[in-house]
């Protein structure tokens, strides 16, 4: 079943009777998500033209470069070069990325059981390191050489932790209950 505004709006029949719900407008939705990788010390254009290719490849939008905010010498970083590249999606795009990503690209990564709900943060929030862009059918098989990674951030409207788990596990999100000890 794909991921559609419908299916969040009835989120809040499943949610309202654990968590009091009154109106529809209190129940959790997905807001927004960023889709953000960091470049490094890539000095080479066609690296960086690569990755930003994958990135429009991958999202169905063309991503923003994030230049640097200082100097720093011993990085070798000069202000204004670009440290990583950033996409932000909303709307129709957000749904369908969403769907692509639990769906297809998730269940592609070597050695995958789920993701930890340890990664939803205390706003709400969830986080996924994707260490190979290749997971995605649109760049599978291009150039092994030149695997990158990124992040996933999935901002929830959820008040909480606890709330935000249980909306992204209605939405389907493979979470797993984390049950190794904290160092």
């Amino acid at each position: 079943m794909s991921i559609s505004k419908q299916k969040q709006q009835s989120a809040y029949t499943v949610l309202a009777e654990t968590f009091g719900y009154t109106s529809p407008m209190q129940s959790p939705r997905v807001s927004k998500i960023v889709v953000s990788s960091g470049v490094g010390k890539k000095r080479d254009k066609k690296q960086l033209e690569l990755i930003e290719d994958r990135l429009m490849k991958i999202t169905g939008q063309k991503p923003s470069a994030r230049p640097a905010r200082l100097s720093i010498a011993s990085f070798k970083v000069r202000e204004g070069d670009t440290v990583g590249l950033q996409t932000t999606l909303r709307g129709a795009r957000m749904y369908d990325f969403l769907d692509k990503l639990i769906h297809i690209a998730l269940p592609r990564t070597r050695d995958f059981h789920g993701i930890t709900a340890n990664a939803i943060d205390n706003m709400g929030n969830l986080t996924i390191g994707i260490k190979e862009h290749t997971i995605f059918p649109e760049t599978s098989d291009e150039d092994l050489k030149d695997v990158f990674g990124f992040a996933v951030t999935i901002v929830t409207t959820a008040k909480n932790k606890k709330e935000a788990e249980a909306f992204l596990r209605y939405l389907e999100v493979p979470l797993i209950v984390d049950s190794s000890p904290k160092r």
